[in-house]
């Protein structure tokens, strides 16, 4: 059963929040991502969190994580100077970008940025240029097709290769500090993390074999969060982790990079149906948000998002969802189960943070969606009293007709926390 908590709004405040702001809506919750980025700390304490801005990038959740005294995962010129505006050291930034640009390294010169991860000789040569003596990681790679998105399809040197690239640096005169590697997004078990550093050990032995000082260990990101038909454990994800890096890494520093972990359950979108078509025997439901906006996870992140309508009329039906741009391939499901919808009605898209605003565009003249932040805006709408919105974290099973939820007792009406109760016919 899955463990993690996560924001999701009621009916009550879809509602008012719709009303009050207009849609689409993005509706934020700082408080969320405090709670992910304290779990992740919690479970394996030695961690060096470097978020991964990229995922979501807004100044607010930038903000929280400077103050929570985060590091940061940068891979442009952009991301380098946006966090050193905000006062954010170069010490706390690492350019975890494998394949750099000039700009990049001018900025990291600017902001004094030391720390890169490389997995070519030519990435050794263009940071001895450009960054003389610069700590390095070689970014290695560990194949897990079963991610979500596999993210050593483009990045990471093979195993063979791996050493005599952390040679070729030493003797290029960069600081040949560790080792880092991404077993892919959305990783529900340990054991791509396990295999990984079982490779890692035995690659660092072999470093230190030829006299190279290994300091640094970097697992890089891919903690999950909740995903239509995926089960996991995330606590006991974390803690077998936790144990084998106490095992057999407990003097090196262990750094991070969550994106999609920390910021994923923080965000909500209230989208609305603006049209309704019968096209070739099946229905179509036009939304005011669509692949250029915030579902352009669906493109970028492959990923299948979960639509709310809090309609129970008992009948589900097949049909397309498209958005709003004048693009024939402004379309987001095909065959997506859902309530019959009329226009007007608000649809609610939960666990929407990562890889969604950060994507978005303003093809076509559309606006990219408002974001607010819900801590500011829930007592002006008078919803801190909200009855609780429940979320099932399991699919449904028609020989019972039952859910598993998971609900939070505290005094938070937006969070599903902890405790395991099954409901009745929910359908």
């Amino acid at each position: 059963m899955n463990e993690q908590s996560f924001f999701q709004l009621s009916q009550e405040a879809v509602t008012s929040l719709a009303e009050r702001f207009e849609t689409p809506l993005l509706v934020l919750s700082l408080d969320q991502v405090e709670k992910n980025y304290d779990l992740l700390q919690a479970h394996i304490p030695q961690l060096k969190i470097h978020y991964a801005m990229k995922a979501n990038p807004d100044l607010r959740i930038l903000e929280l994580l400077i103050n929570k005294g985060s590091s940061f995962d940068v891979a442009s010129d952009g991301e380098i100077r946006t966090l050193s505006q905000l006062g954010v050291a170069g010490d706390r930034m690492i350019y975890a970008n494998p394949i750099k640009i000039d700009a990049g390294f001018k900025a990291c010169a600017d902001a004094g940025v030391t720390h890169m991860t490389f997995d070519s000789e030519s990435e050794i040569q263009k940071i001895a240029q450009h960054c003389p003596g610069a700590t390095v990681l070689l970014r290695l790679r560990i194949d897990n097709p079963k991610a979500h998105v596999d993210l050593n399809k483009k990045f990471g040197a093979p195993l063979e290769k791996a050493l005599d690239l952390m040679l070729k640096a030493q003797a290029a005169g960069l600081d040949m500090a560790g080792v880092a590697f991404h077993v892919g997004s959305q990783t529900v078990v340990a054991d791509p993390y396990l295999l990984a550093l079982d490779i890692t050990k035995k690659l660092m032995q072999q470093a230190r074999a030829k006299g190279l000082t290994m300091r640094i260990l970097d697992i890089g990101g891919g903690m999950p969060i909740p995903e239509t038909g995926v089960h996991y454990n995330l606590s006991a994800l974390l803690d077998q982790i936790a144990a084998r890096l106490n095992e057999d890494f407990s003097d090196l520093e262990i750094w991070a990079e969550p994106g999609r972990y920390l910021c994923g359950t923080a965000m909500n979108l209230i989208t609305r149906v603006i049209g309704v078509n019968e096209r070739n025997g099946q229905t179509w439901y036009f939304l005011d948000d669509g692949i250029y906006g915030t579902f352009s996870g669906v493109i970028f992140d492959q990923w299948d998002f979960k639509l709310i309508s809090f309609k129970n009329s008992g009948k589900k039906i097949p049909a397309t969802f498209a958005g709003p741009s004048c693009d024939s391939l402004d379309i987001m499901f095909r065959g997506k189960l859902t309530e019959p919808l009329e226009v007007g009605d608000l649809l609610l898209v939960p666990v929407c943070g990562a890889y969604t605003s950060a994507s978005a565009t303003t093809f076509n003249g559309f606006k990219k969606a408002r974001i607010v932040v819900w801590e500011e805006v829930q007592a002006e709408l008078g919803l801190e009293k909200m009855q609780l919105a429940v979320e099932p974290f399991l699919p449904k099973y028609p020989a019972e007709r039952a859910f598993c939820f998971r609900v939070s007792f505290e005094a938070l009406p937006f969070l599903c926390y902890n405790s395991s109760i099954c409901i009745g016919d929910q359908s």
